[in-house]
Formats: structure tokens, sequence, C-alpha cells
């Protein structure tokens, strides 16, 4: 088998699984900010995940950030290449910098 298609399936499995669990960390912090509107407690078992989450949240917002900003040098809309890179996560600036590459 060839690898460049075994990084093309990895890399479509990668991006269905950030986008479940960038969707799902959405949720959770939805949920968080409910609770903390109408005074409700969360489980405290739940705060290493709230804290993983966040990291992920951040570091994908940092990534987009920077698709955004390198996004028109290849030809793409900025806007829409980071909110593709906010849930895809390093994979859409892997392919965001491989396109100068195969240019």
């Amino acid at each position: 088998m060839n690898l460049k298609f075994i990084k093309k399936d990895i890399f479509a499995f990668i991006k269905i699984i950030s986008i479940v669990l960038i969707t799902s960390a959405i949720g959770l912090e939805l949920w968080n900010i409910y609770a903390v509107i109408t005074n409700s407690n969360l489980p405290s078992s739940l705060n290493p995940i709230f804290w993983i989450e966040r990291f992920a949240m951040t570091s994908h917002f940092i990534e987009s950030i920077i698709a955004a900003f390198y996004a028109p040098s290849r030809q793409k809309i900025p806007i829409k290449y980071a909110t593709y890179t906010f849930f895809v996560g390093t994979i859409g600036l892997l392919e965001l910098f491989a396109q100068e590459n195969d240019s």
C-alpha cells in the first residue's frame, strides 16, 4: 500500500475525530457556562476534562489564527480556512503549508 494513501486515510480519520471532540468541547464549555449562570454545581471529577478541553480549544484557536494569517498567500478565504482549521486542528495547517510545496 502506498504511503500517500495511508497518510490520506489517517488524516481523514483524525479530522473526523477532531471535529467530534472539538464540538463536544464546545458543548462542555456551554454546559459549564450554563452551570455558572444558574448557580449549579458540576461534578468535581470533570475538572481534569475541562482543563484538557480548554487546552485543546486554545491550541485549535491559535492554529486557526495562524491559518487565517497565511490563507490569503495560498489563495484561500481567511475566515473559512480559519474555521476549518479550528475544527480539524494541526491537519488544517499541514494541508495549508503543503500546498506551497505542491505548487
